[in-house]
């Protein structure tokens, strides 16, 4: 018999659960969100009301959540707070963006990566100082909600902050563009707490590596900074995943087998991911996987197929204004438990879905982190 079979849920699993009981017994009822492992008293939030059909799915993905919550990809608030400045309060719910404390908590978020790529302009000192704006919004936010939030710089940081009941915040991806010719650039970021880099759109990386390009993704490795190619044309993905001695990431995209679009990932992407290490984070944006949650779920089927369950994330790409249009059920942050519940339903195993949601994510992680270590025996800066 597996452990799953024994599972026994703490007392924060058995909460989330009952909340999710209680909105069972009332759909149109709100109740509390499942608190994070080793927290004394998550923030209060509504929960979706569940969909018809899915009652004891939704008490198993509360209890799943409450033990292995969501590390998600993407989080474009930054950038959304920096424009809007009447949305500097997110510890209630806010009609004009899809992301606060509140909703986080009710879609159990226990990780977050904050984006911080933006529309700015493509000279060297423009994307350098709206990268360092960016930084800069980032670490006032963390500082402005330490009860919920805390900078992550580690795979422990991530598993210490959900035993506190606080959410991992990364700082990621920023702009490869950021680095023209300069690996001190790079060094720079990495001190002020950047974790990931986004190479479309780099000159070095733009076309396939150039010698420079390798320099940067040796350096990447050395620092354990990840890179995540969400954006790069397919041929330069599976370059990357191939030079790379890490892991590498795509943060939110979805399978281009199932919707063309151009920021959707081939199963040659996937395959080369696969053989890598790698992880592939898929969006809720409708345009990239269609309008409903049964279609995300084709999507998380198919990615789980090709590149196997311990490749497979979730990187929503919340913190748009006005909201992206997502599917019913996926519109903010306090979705991810229909999410569970419908995989559940689909057979997934809840081993399977601890990797989806938490696992890979740390995996990832801490094989960047064994990687720098050996790397940066053999070379310096």
């Amino acid at each position: 018999m597996s452990r799953w079979q024994h599972f026994s849920l703490p007392a924060a699993a058995e909460t989330g659960a009952n909340a999710m009981a209680d909105l069972q017994d009332d759909p149109a009822h709100v109740g509390s969100a499942p608190a994070a492992p080793g927290s004394a008293g998550a923030d209060p939030a509504p929960v979706p009301a569940p969909a018809a059909g899915l009652p004891g799915a939704l008490d198993r993905a509360a209890a799943l959540l409450a033990v292995h919550p969501v590390a998600d990809g993407c989080n474009t608030l930054l950038w959304t707070l920096r424009q809007s400045p009447y949305h500097d309060n997110i510890d209630t719910p806010e009609g004009g963006v899809d992301t606060d404390i509140p909703r986080l908590r009710a879609g159990a978020v226990g990780a977050q990566f904050w984006s911080l790529l933006t529309p700015g302009p493509d000279g060297r000192d423009g994307v350098v100082a709206e990268t360092l704006e960016q930084i800069d919004a980032a670490q006032s936010l963390i500082r402005r909600y330490p009860d919920s939030l805390s900078l992550a710089l580690c795979a422990d940081d991530m598993a210490d902050a959900r035993n506190r009941g606080r959410i991992a915040s990364f700082l990621g991806p920023a702009p490869g563009r950021t680095l023209t010719d300069s690996l001190g650039t790079l060094r720079a970021l990495h001190a002020l707490g950047v974790r990931s880099v986004a190479p479309a759109g780099a000159a070095w990386a733009e076309q396939g590596l150039t010698a420079f390009g390798h320099e940067v993704v040796r350096e990447l490795n050395r620092l354990a900074v990840l890179i995540d190619l969400t954006g790069c044309d397919d041929a330069v993905s599976v370059q990357i995943a191939g030079a790379s001695k890490a892991p590498v990431l795509i943060s939110h995209t979805a399978a281009a087998a199932l919707t063309p679009h151009p920021g959707n990932v081939s199963d040659e992407v996937l395959l080369a991911l696969r053989a890598a290490g790698g992880l592939c984070m898929v969006t809720f944006a409708s345009a990239q996987t269609g309008d409903s949650l049964h279609a995300v779920a084709d999507h998380l089927d198919h990615v789980r197929a090709v590149a196997g369950p311990h490749c497979v994330g979730l990187g929503a790409a919340f913190g748009t204004d006005p909201p992206t249009p997502r599917p019913a059920g996926l519109t903010d942050a306090s979705g991810y438990p229909r999410l569970i519940a419908e995989l559940l339903d689909r057979g997934w195993t809840e081993p399977d879905l601890s990797l989806l949601t938490w696992d890979n994510a740390q995996r990832v992680l801490r094989d960047a982190e064994f990687t720098a270590r050996a790397a940066q025996h053999r070379r310096g800066a």
